[in-house]
């Protein structure tokens, strides 16, 4: 071999050519036949495996390594359970077949929430102390994989108010003493589903556009994160998904429209405005880096709302190790301006991010208001169209607790600064947050708060809330000549069921 190399040299190098003669050199001495000479790597000595899986710190155990059963906590049962186990293990059963070409295996699951509190709230020097209950009850009747009925009800509550004894209270309208505030009306009930799967026969082989979903009913809105739309509405809607215009992943589009139970903003809260329908066109697209809403919602109403057009746009993304969405919203009074129709602009955005070596949570949110902002649609318990921008803006639910900062979009500007902190292994959490509002006219009051929550579960169904918040308001509109303290503090149990 080596005399053979020593020819080829002699050969190359006496056309003159040493470009050729190093690519030469380079490529016998890179052939296996070299690597693997002895007179290499020395007759005696044998070359490490490099290939081998072994060799490199990344090599998977071939050891066999059974599940570890005993740390997967056993599922929690709901308090009503018929066909087909909630989140259940074993064989399905077979169910039955209808004349249009679906199999439907029926379930029934009730489920809910009851939250409890004692909790006491002062601002703008009224003050009231209490003791709260409210439950929220649902039946799901899962009909298959996306067909369902839904009944759900709240009997300890009506109208935003709640069974509650008042212990102590200086707000006009809130004597002190019991109140049962019980009702037996439906407050969800809606079926929801898909064309393309209840008649699976018109597109066998599923290339036809029959995958549209649909929801009638009492339904649950929330778009644009609760800023646009946080309400529940009679209405109908119909989506067709799935649909990939160029340079997205999927596009969503949504037609609803809500004749009864929309909810708006009357200046002291959120009520029902009974003479207004909602009119909406609601899409989200994924793009490769970012989701993209858009949604245009008109209210129209011959009381005392008055017409209104809405609009949102967002784009939800990371930017690098952090999460953000940023959202405008406009929303504009079509007749003369309302308590519930107002000209204006919000701007608002979100970031967040988890810090190095933790598993905890770092977030903070803007936002600013041009004029007033008004949302489309409201619930009575869901506060003001701010409570995103952190705990110190949102609304509790419950009872005649407030948020520290108001949550009222109008000629504002401010935001929150806040810290998750997770306990391991614990069931823990505690969150600390510092928000302000800063008043862009005169007639709006600067405030600033402090607000911390905690939050452990207990159980499997259990977890104990503690809340409390400090800060102050400027005087300004108050008709007093100081400034506002604020304070509130409340103790919460959470039972899931």
């Amino acid at each position: 071999m080596n005399r053979r190399i020593s020819r080829i040299f002699r050969k190359v190098g006496s056309r003159g050519c040493p470009l050729a003669l190093v690519i030469l050199t380079v490529a016998v001495l890179a052939s296996p036949a070299v690597r693997a000479s002895p007179t290499a790597a020395g007759a005696d000595s044998t070359p490490p495996d490099t290939e081998s899986p072994e060799a490199h710190g990344s090599h998977l155990s071939d050891e066999r390594i059974p599940l570890k059963v005993e740390v997967i906590p056993e599922r929690p049962k709901p308090i009503l359970e018929l066909g087909e186990p909630f989140l259940g293990t074993g064989t399905l059963r077979p169910g039955f077949e209808l004349p249009t070409g679906a199999v439907w295996q029926p379930s029934l699951l009730v489920f809910g929430t009851w939250r409890t509190a004692v909790q006491t709230f002062e601002r703008e020097g009224r003050q009231v102390s209490e003791a709260a209950t409210r439950l929220d009850l649902f039946l799901n009747l899962q009909l298959s994989g996306s067909e369902r009925l839904v009944v759900g009800f709240q009997p300890l509550q009506q109208d935003g108010l709640f069974t509650s004894y008042i212990f102590d209270s200086d707000i006009p309208g809130i004597e002190e003493g019991s109140r049962g505030e019980t009702s037996a009306d439906i407050t969800s009930l809606f079926f929801e589903g898909d064309f393309g799967e209840i008649f699976p026969n018109l597109s066998k082989k599923d290339f036809k556009a029959t995958d549209i979903g649909f929801s009638l009913g009492r339904q649950p809105l929330l778009f644009q994160e609760g800023i646009l739309i946080d309400d529940t509405i009679d209405g109908i809607g119909l989506t067709r998904n799935s649909l990939q215009p160029r340079n997205t992943a999927n596009l969503r589009t949504t037609l609803f429209w809500g004749w009864n139970q929309v909810g708006r903003s009357t200046g002291a809260g959120n009520s029902e405005d009974e003479d207004a329908q909602l009119f909406g066109l609601l899409t989200s697209a994924d793009f490769r880096r970012s989701t993209v809403e858009a949604d245009l919602v008109y209210v129209t109403s011959d009381g005392i709302g008055g017409d209104l057009l809405t609009a949102g746009i967002s784009a939800v993304q990371r930017l690098g190790r952090t999460n953000s969405s940023f959202r405008v919203l406009a929303s504009s009074a079509v007749d003369d301006e309302t308590v519930a129709a107002t000209d204006g602009i919000l701007l608002f955005s979100e970031l967040s991010w988890t810090p190095h070596h933790s598993r905890d949570l770092a977030y903070v949110t803007t936002f600013l208001a041009v004029d007033e902002f008004s949302s489309a649609a409201r619930g009575p318990s869901a506060g003001g169209p701010l409570g995103r921008a952190g705990i110190g803006f949102a609304a509790v639910g419950l009872g005649n607790y407030g948020a520290a900062l108001s949550s009222k979009a109008r000629d504002v500007a401010g935001g929150a600064i806040g810290y998750q902190k997770f306990f391991d292994d614990t069931r823990q959490q505690l969150i600390f947050e510092l928000g302000a509002r800063l008043g862009t006219e005169a007639s709006i009051a600067d405030a600033v708060a402090a607000t911390v929550r905690y939050q452990a579960a207990w159980g499997q169904h259990s977890v104990v809330i503690l809340d409390g918040f400090v800060g102050y308001q400027e005087a300004i509109g108050l008709g007093r000549s100081q400034d506002e303290e604020l304070f509130g503090g409340r103790i919460e149990w959470l039972l899931k069921f």
